[in-house]
C-alpha cells in the first residue's frame, strides 16, 4: 500500500471522525437546553417540559423545527454582511475546540489502529485559548453590526468580561503545565492514566479554572452580557430564526467544551477510574475505548450539571463586582497559585538532587 494511499484512508478516518464528534456535540447541546429547563423545574418545583413526546423528551427537537421555520429578519439600519457573520463566527469557534480533546484511547477496525482524538497538536493548550478568542469576536460583529445601543453595550461587556478572565484561566493552566511539562491534551491525559488525576495537585488551579470557565460561557453568575433586566436580551436582541439558534448553540457547546476541557486537564480525562486501562484493553478490545467514551461524557454530564445548578441558585453579580473579581481576585490568586507550584517543584528537585 503507498504511501499517498495511507494519506488518503487517514484523511477518511479523520473526516469521519470530525462528522461524528459535530454531529454528537450538536445532538448533546439540543438535549442540553431540555436538561436545563428540566434541572430548573425540579430546583423550582415545578413540571419543566412534559407534553412534547414522552416525559417531553422531544420538546428539543420541536424547539428546532420552530427556530428553522421562523421568519429570518435583519434589521434595515443593520450592516447585513457582519450581522450574518457574527452567529456563524460564534458557532464556528464554539465547534473548533472539539479537534484536541482526546475523547478516547484508541479502537482497531479494518486492522487500523485509530486514535478516538482529531488533532493531537503539541501546543494543545494553545489552541483552545486561540479558537475561544476568536468566539469573543462573534458576539462583538453580532452586537456592533446590529446597530442597537443595548447590543453594542451587551458586546461591550462580554468583550471586557473575556479579557478579564482569560488572563486568569490562562495563569491557572501555567500551573498545570508546570507540573506536567507538556502544552498537549493528551499526553496531560496519559500522564494522569498512571498516577494522580492533576485535581490533587492543582485543587485551587481548578477551582480557579472554573469560576473562569462560568464567565467565559456567559453562564450566570456572569451572564453581564444577557441581562435582561438591564440589557433587553443582550447581544443578540435583533436576531431571530436559526441566527439566533446559533448563538444559543454556541452557549451551550461552549459548555460542554469546556466540562471536556476541564474533565481532561483535571481529571484525568477518559481515564477509567480505579481501574488499570491497559488491562482493559488487553481484556476486551475495542470495548474498552467505548468506555472510556462513556467515562469521559459521564465527567462532562457532571460538570454541565454543576453549571446549571449554579445558574438557577446564585444571583447575578453587578458589573463592577463582576470585573473586581476578575482583576482583584482571580488573576492574584491564579499567579500565586503559580508561584507556589514553582516553589513546591524546586524543593522537590532539590530534594532529589541531595
Amino acid at each position: 500500500m503507498t504511501l499517498l494511499t495511507l494519506d488518503w484512508i487517514l484523511l477518511i478516518e479523520k473526516l469521519v471522525l470530525i462528522v461524528v464528534i459535530i454531529l454528537a456535540s450538536l445532538g448533546i447541546a439540543l438535549y442540553t437546553t431540555f436538561a436545563e429547563r428540566k434541572v430548573a423545574a425540579i430546583l423550582q418545583d415545578r413540571p419543566g417540559p412534559s407534553r412534547a413526546g414522552p416525559y417531553g423528551l422531544l420538546q428539543p427537537l420541536a424547539d428546532g423545527v420552530k427556530m428553522f421555520t421562523k421568519e429570518d429578519i435583519i434589521p434595515n439600519a443593520a450592516s447585513k454582511w457582519l450581522f450574518i457573520l457574527g452567529p456563524g463566527l460564534a458557532m464556528t469557534a464554539s465547534l473548533m475546540t472539539c479537534a484536541v480533546i482526546p475523547w478516547g484511547g484508541t479502537i482497531e477496525l479494518f486492522h487500523r489502529k485509530i486514535d478516538l482524538q482529531i488533532a493531537d497538536v503539541n501546543i494543545g493548550i494553545l489552541y483552545i485559548f486561540a479558537v475561544v478568542s476568536m468566539g469573543i469576536y462573534g458576539i462583538m460583529i453580532g452586537g456592533w453590526a446590529s446597530n442597537n445601543k443595548f447590543s453594542l453595550m451587551a458586546s461591550l461587556r462580554a468583550a471586557s468580561q473575556a479579557i478579564s478572565y482569560e488572563l486568569a484561566m490562562g495563569l491557572s493552566l501555567i500551573a498545570v503545565l508546570m507540573v506536567t511539562n507538556t502544552l498537549s491534551l493528551g499526553e496531560i491525559v496519559k500522564q494522569q492514566q498512571t498516577g494522580w488525576w492533576n485535581i490533587v495537585y492543582q485543587p485551587l488551579g481548578f477551582l480557579i479554572f472554573f469560576i473562569c470557565a462560568l464567565a467565559e460561557c456567559n453562564r450566570t453568575p456572569f451572564d453581564l452580557p444577557e441581562a435582561e433586566n438591564e440589557l433587553n436580551f443582550g447581544y443578540h436582541q435583533e436576531y431571530s430564526s436559526m441566527k439566533l439558534g446559533f448563538y444559543l448553540f454556541a452557549e451551550y457547546i461552549n459548555m460542554i467544551m469546556s466540562s471536556a476541557v476541564m474533565a481532561s486537564v483535571y481529571f484525568g480525562g477518559y481515564d477509567i477510574p480505579f481501574v488499570d486501562d491497559a488491562h482493559v484493553y488487553a481484556s476486551i478490545g475495542n470495548w474498552a475505548a467505548l468506555i472510556q467514551v462513556g467515562v469521559l461524557l459521564a465527567k462532562v454530564v457532571g460538570f454541565i450539571f454543576l453549571f446549571m445548578w449554579i445558574r438557577w441558585t446564585i444571583p447575578r453579580f453587578r458589573y463592577d463586582q463582576l470585573m473586581n473579581l476578575g482583576w482583584k481576585s482571580m488573576i492574584p490568586l491564579a499567579l500565586f497559585n503559580m508561584l507556589v507550584t514553582g516553589a513546591l517543584i524546586l524543593l522537590r528537585m532539590n530534594h532529589w538532587h541531595f
